[in-house]
Order: structure tokens, then C-alpha cells, then sequence
């Protein structure tokens, strides 16, 4: 089997498992974002959600983590976003497929709204290949998107450890290998500066210039 057609399919068994992880939780409450305790698990998604996403019943919390912005400079994740809506995703910008089609969605539907709105979001790319992704390379490459999204790089075992605290699967790419990495979108309210919604791949652009004025008012269903 080529890389690309093993990395597609470990891909896809990372993001099918980890969708499942989020979203059986949501059906049970049995499962947890980290795997480590039932105490801190997304639960029951709310029936009557005014959101096209997942609404989770338990939130997460936004990861208080440290990295380096497209600019070169230190950029904490949790103090440099308090009080906006935050859409996080994490990825690579040599992917071949959700990556590009995950940001271009995103980005459609944030050009659709109000400049007042738009500069009420944060988008915000955590790469999964910091090897390659350097601070230029996902300047150059998120602003065939939208200029205003932010790109985060660091540590790998740093990126690994936020990744987890918000229940998205993400592991160190092997020698020759393309990343691995779940393609969930969670969306941070600005009220609490915590994930309420899940977007999963494959998300209409629709969807999300339908959930973005709700997300950025701070609804809870």
C-alpha cells in the first residue's frame, strides 16, 4: 500500500474513532474526552441545539497552552482569544484533503457575515506537523483563506497534550509518514471561553454561517 493511501487511511480511522469517541459520549456520557476520567466527559447532546453542529451537553475547556503565532511570537491560547468565539481545528497545511476543505468552509462562511461579526471570531489552525510547519509557511498558506486566521506551531508533545484536552486524537507523524489527526471543529462561546459545539468533517459551509451568529451571542441551547 503507497503512504498516501495508508496515511488516508489511518486518517480516516482517526477521524471515524475519534467522532465516535465525542459523539457516543454525547449519546451515553460514558466516554471521556482524554480517556483519563468520567469527571470532566462530555455528556448527552442536547435534542432541542439551535445549532446545525453537536451541541455537548459538558463543555471543554479552552487549553491554557503556549505556542508560536505566524509571526514568531508566543501566543497563549486561552488568555489571546478570552471573550471571542473561537473556532479551533487542528491539522497541516500539506494535507491533502479535510484540512483544506475544513479552513475553505470556514472561511466561506465567515466572509458571508458582517465585518462586526468577523472581527468577533477566531479561527484558529494548530498544525500537527511542526517540522514542516513553520510560522511562514501557515502564514502563506492560511491566508489563501483568510488572512485574519491565526497559526499556531510548537511542540509536538505540547500540541499532542492540548489536542487531548479537547478529545481531538493527534499523534507524532513517523519517518516518512504523513500526520495523523482527528478533524473535528470545536467552537469555543465568548460568555465562557468554553467548547459547546462540534463540528465534524465534512461540515456544509452553511452549517457554519448558520451557527456562527449563535456562537458568537453566546446561545446554550
Amino acid at each position: 500500500m503507497s503512504h498516501t493511501l495508508r496515511r488516508r487511511s489511518l486518517l480516516t480511522g482517526a477521524v471515524a474513532a475519534s467522532a465516535a469517541l465525542l459523539l457516543s459520549a454525547c449519546g451515553s456520557g460514558s466516554t471521556g474526552s482524554s480517556g483519563d476520567s468520567s469527571a470532566n466527559q462530555p455528556s448527552a447532546q442536547t435534542n432541542n441545539s439551535p445549532y446545525k453542529g453537536s451541541y455537548l451537553g459538558r463543555t471543554f475547556t479552552k487549553p491554557d497552552v503556549t505556542l508560536t503565532d505566524t509571526s514568531g511570537k508566543p501566543y497563549n491560547l486561552a488568555q489571546q482569544t478570552a471573550g471571542r468565539t473561537v473556532l479551533l481545528y487542528f491539522g497541516y497545511t500539506h494535507c491533502p484533503d479535510v484540512c483544506p476543505t475544513t479552513m475553505g468552509d470556514i472561511a466561506v462562511a465567515v466572509s458571508k457575515l458582517p465585518k462586526s461579526q468577523q472581527q468577533q471570531i477566531a479561527v484558529v489552525f494548530v498544525t500537527t506537523d511542526p517540522a514542516k510547519d513553520t510560522p511562514s509557511t501557515l502564514r502563506s498558506w492560511l491566508n489563501s483563506f483568510n488572512s485574519s486566521f491565526v497559526g499556531l506551531t510548537g511542540d509536538i508533545a505540547t500540541i499532542i497534550q492540548a489536542a487531548k484536552s479537547v478529545g481531538v486524537y493527534v499523534a507524532a507523524p513517523a519517518q516518512g509518514q504523513e500526520p495523523v489527526h482527528g478533524a473535528q471543529v470545536l467552537a469555543f462561546l465568548p460568555t465562557d471561553n468554553k467548547a459547546h459545539v462540534l463540528y465534524t468533517s465534512g461540515t456544509a459551509s452553511a452549517d457554519y454561517q448558520h451557527d456562527l451568529p449563535l456562537l458568537i451571542k453566546g446561545v446554550t441551547a
